[in-house]
């Protein structure tokens, strides 16, 4: 026998010939359990959990703690140990990475944290959340997923019953908005040219879709990811106040049929990312009824003030859309991330769309009812449950407190507006109509000069410097951007149902004192 064969024989175990027998590789596996020590992986779990109820849960949402820990990236890859070894570490080792990870981190639930379209944290979702993460369930069939199956159904009824289906509708949880808005497109495709799931794009004339200028970045990117091509995504003006203009949709599509084009949807947005402004739905369903054009509604930011009865006529017409778009993780804080896409056809077209009619996954033959396994509507296989965090929350909350929620944003931002126009340096870019608080610092250095091209260029330079020195000393975290003409101003996003007053009047205070001496 081979010298070196005879010492892998005794080091492994192997019998001495091999062949034939399936061994495919010479390291030692251990046939009769695990290695792993679980009374201490059982520790590091406890260990772990009260870690985040502490710094995150308790401490991190404390008004008196940084939002943030800013670090450059490179002195942050310093800090931390990021490197992958070939040896495991002990778990106080592993516990010192959570907490290295939660130190650095934006504290997301700070009640100075005003920077996304989302805010953190909610305790039952967090805790629906633990529950998805610790079963693994995922919902491609009713088999691996039973709970969740019939959870996510019931939760998307409820929400087509706000949108205002009477006789209901289809829909799907998936990964994010931008998810959503391309499953409306690619819906929107089949359901005008069924051929196309076969014969690709050979099967189609040239598409038109239209949009307002005032979109989710996510439908340029959608129309690229689905072959339509972003010179095929005509963008419709907006007024002043950031809303489609139905009269400048009706002169783009019979710009496009001149062209020989074939229009084929509309997506209107409820609550742009920017100006949270809500296009007009009910005309632009008109201008569609007209044209056969599939109207879609990214009501991602904005879907929660249906739960409003003192703000949902902002949605008003909603109810015609062939499809909606809305995330519970937003306003509602569902947690990262809880996004829905709901269509208002009751054929199976979502299932027809998306089928692939895998046979180890969707027998015909199973013994359940075979309408619960509902992966073959996804363009995903697995996939989490995200619909059991918001469901949890809003059984623990009630639709009433939901409600409660959207409406104390918007107090909030009213709030902050009336304040905006009370102090000196402070300008408002528009009249807010969602909780998107739009607005300049003008430095006392500047407020006698008169607007011109070089007193707006000299503003231009004063938010990211404020944005720059709040995220070093840690204050808050309010975005900023500039806007069109406009120059760069801040963009104040108002959510959490526990800010107050007092936060409102810090917001304003502190960009005084960060910016003051600009």
């Amino acid at each position: 026998m081979d010298r070196c064969m005879t010492g892998l024989k005794e080091k492994t175990n192997m019998p001495a010939s091999t062949e034939g027998n399936g061994w495919s590789h010479v390291e030692t596996v251990q046939l009769n359990g695990s290695k792993e020590d679980l009374p201490e992986t059982d520790s590091f779990v406890q260990q772990a959990m009260t870690l985040i109820m502490d710094e995150v849960v308790r401490k991190a949402g404390h008004v008196s703690g940084k939002v943030c820990e800013w670090r450059s990236p490179e002195d942050l890859t310093k800090l931390l140990d990021l490197e992958l070894g070939e040896a495991g570490q002990a778990p106080a080792q592993t516990l010192q990475h959570c907490r290295d990870a939660i130190h650095y981190s934006v504290k997301t639930n700070h009640p100075h944290f005003f920077n996304q379209l989302y805010v953190g944290l909610d305790h039952y979702a967090m805790v629906g959340s633990f529950v998805t993460d610790a079963t693994q369930p995922s919902l491609y069939t009713y088999e691996m997923a039973p709970v969740h199956c019939l959870i996510e159904k019931v939760v998307l009824e409820k929400m087509m019953e706000m949108i205002g289906w009477v006789e209901g509708g289809d829909g799907i949880f998936n990964p994010g908005g931008s998810m959503s808005n391309m499953y409306a497109m690619n819906l929107a495709r089949f359901q005008r040219f069924p051929e196309v799931k076969e014969q690709g794009l050979s099967a189609c004339p040239r598409l038109v879709l239209f949009t307002s200028e005032e979109c989710h970045y996510s439908v340029a990117k959608a129309a690229a990811f689905l072959g339509i091509g972003t010179k095929n995504v005509y963008v419709v003006p907006a007024d002043q106040s950031g809303k489609m203009i139905p009269k400048e949709l009706e002169k783009q599509i019979r710009t496009a049929i001149s062209e020989g084009a074939v229009p084929f949807m509309v997506s209107a947005t409820a609550g742009t990312t920017v100006l949270g402004s809500f296009d007009p739905i009910e005309e632009l369903a008109d201008v569609c009824e007209e044209h056969n054009l599939w109207l879609h509604v990214d009501a991602c930011w904005g879907g929660a003030a249906l739960l409003s009865n003192k703000h949902k006529h902002l949605l008003k017409g909603v109810q015609r859309a062939h499809s909606v778009a809305w995330n519970p993780h937003k306003m509602l804080m569902a947690g990262q991330q809880c996004s829905a896409f709901l269509v208002r056809d009751k054929t199976g077209l979502l299932q027809r769309c998306h089928s692939a009619c895998a046979s180890y996954l969707f027998q015909k033959d199973k013994f359940y009812d075979i309408s619960c396994d509902t992966g073959d509507k996804s363009i995903q296989c697995g996939r989490k449950a995200d619909a059991f965090r918001f469901w949890l929350m809003w059984k623990a909350l009630g639709t009433r407190e939901l409600e409660r929620r959207v409406d104390h944003a918007l107090e909030m931002a009213r709030y902050l507006t009336e304040g905006i126009k009370k102090r000196d340096g402070f300008r408002l870019l528009m009249e807010p109509e969602y909780t998107n608080v739009c607005f300049w610092y003008i430095p006392p250095s500047m407020r006698k000069i008169p607007d011109s091209p070089e007193f707006w260029q000299k503003v231009e330079a004063v938010a990211p410097k404020i944005k720059e020195r709040m995220m070093k000393t840690g204050s808050m975290m309010v975005g900023y951007q500039s806007h069109g003409i406009n120059a760069n101003f801040f963009r104040m996003i108002i959510i959490s149902p526990w800010v107050s007053t007092k936060d409102m009047d810090f917001v304003l205070d502190e960009i005084h004192r960060l910016g003051a001496d600009l």
